[in-house]
C-alpha cells in the first residue's frame, strides 16, 4: 500500500475540498438557523428537549468553523500551513463534535423513550436542570477521551514529497500501535454502545407509538422522521467512519499487497462523518413544530390542532 499511497491521494484531493466546501455551507446555515429559532421560539418551553438540540448545535457550529482550514489544506494538495497547535486543536474538535453528537443523539433518544413510556414520571420528575447537569458530563466524558488526539495528532513529512501533513499520527514520532488501540477504544465506547442504547430506546419507542391509538398520524409522523434520521446518521456518517478507520490503521501496521479501496473508502467515510452535522437540523424538524413549520409550513393536522 505504501508504493502506491501518491495515487490514492488524488482521489482524496479531488474528492475532500468540494465536499468539504458543500458541508460548510449547508451545516453553517442550517445549524445558524435550527440555534435561532431553538432561542427564540422555544424560549418560553425550554424543556429537556431544547436544552440536548441547543447542545448538539452549538457542538456542530464549534467545528464547522475549522472547515475552511481543511477546504484549503486540501485544496493546497495537503500542504497544511496553519502550524502543529492549530492541527492538534482541529483534530480535536473533529473527535469532540463526532462523540459529543453521538452521545447526544443517544440522550435524545432515551429522553424520547422515557416521555412516551413513564409520560407521568417525566413531567413530574425529569426537569431541564437535569438534563443541563447530563449535558455538562457529555461534554466532560467526551472532553476527556478526545484528550489523547493532543498527543497522537501532529505534523508529519512524508517520505514522497516535502510537504507538511497534518494527520492524526505520524508513524515518525507516534506508536502505531497505541493509536489502533485507541481508535478500537473509541470505535467501541464512543460508537458502539451509543448505537445499542439509541437502537434499543427506538424500539421501544416504535412499538408504544403504534400500538397507542390517542397518538396522533402527525405525532406517528415526527416520531418516524425522528427515527429515521437517526438511522440515516449511523447508517451514512457513523459506522462506516469507524469501521474503515480501523480497517484502514490495521492495513497501516500489517502492510499487505492491496489496492487503494480501502483507503479511498476510508476518505469517503471521512465525509460522509461531517455529514452528521447537516443532517442534525432534520432531526430538530421532527422534535420541534416551530422548526418543522418554518421549514415545510403547517400541515393540515396542524391546522386542526390549532382550531381544537
Amino acid at each position: 500500500m505504501a508504493g502506491n499511497f501518491s495515487e490514492c491521494e488524488r482521489f482524496q484531493i479531488g474528492l475532500l475540498p468540494t465536499l468539504y466546501g458543500v458541508e460548510f455551507a449547508v451545516a453553517l446555515a442550517g445549524n445558524l438557523f435550527a440555534l435561532r429559532l431553538l432561542l427564540v421560539r422555544e424560549r418560553r418551553n425550554w424543556h429537556t428537549g431544547v436544552v440536548l438540540s441547543c447542545n448538539l448545535a452549538v457542538s456542530d457550529l464549534l467545528y464547522i468553523l475549522t472547515l475552511p482550514l481543511l477546504i484549503v489544506y486540501y485544496a493546497l494538495e495537503k500542504q497544511w500551513l496553519f502550524g502543529e497547535a492549530v492541527c492538534k486543536i482541529e483534530r480535536f474538535l473533529f473527535n469532540l463534535n463526532l462523540y459529543v453528537s453521538i452521545f447526544f443523539i443517544m440522550a435524545i433518544s432515551v429522553n424520547r423513550c422515557v416521555g412516551i413510556m413513564w409520560p407521568f414520571f417525566a413531567r413530574s420528575h425529569v426537569e431541564p436542570s437535569h438534563v443541563k447537569v447530563i449535558s455538562v458530563v457529555i461534554w466532560l466524558v467526551v472532553g476527556v477521551i478526545s484528550c489523547p488526539v493532543l498527543k497522537f495528532a501532529s505534523l508529519c513529512t512524508p517520505r514522497y514529497n516535502n510537504n507538511t501533513l497534518c494527520v492524526s499520527y505520524c508513524h515518525q514520532t507516534s506508536d502505531a500501535r497505541s493509536h489502533f488501540t485507541y481508535k478500537v477504544f473509541l470505535a467501541v465506547f464512543g460508537c458502539l454502545v451509543p448505537f445499542i442504547v439509541t437502537f434499543t430506546s427506538y424500539c421501544v419507542v416504535i412499538r408504544v407509538v403504534w400500538k397507542n391509538v390517542n397518538i396522533t398520524t402527525l405525532e406517528k409522523r415526527k416520531v418516524a422522521l425522528l427515527v429515521i434520521s437517526a438511522i440515516v446518521l449511523y447508517a451514512v456518517s457513523f459506522v462506516p467512519y469507524h469501521v474503515y478507520q480501523v480497517h484502514h490503521l490495521y492495513l497501516r501496521m500489517y502492510p499487505a499487497d492491496t489496492n487503494c479501496w480501502v483507503y479511498r473508502m476510508y476518505q469517503v467515510s471521512k465525509g460522509l462523518a461531517t455529514l452528521n452535522m447537516c443532517i442534525h437540523p432534520i432531526l430538530y424538524m421532527a422534535l420541534f413544530d416551530s422548526i418543522r413549520v418554518a421549514c415545510c409550513g403547517k400541515s393540515s393536522e396542524d391546522n386542526m390542532l390549532n382550531a381544537i
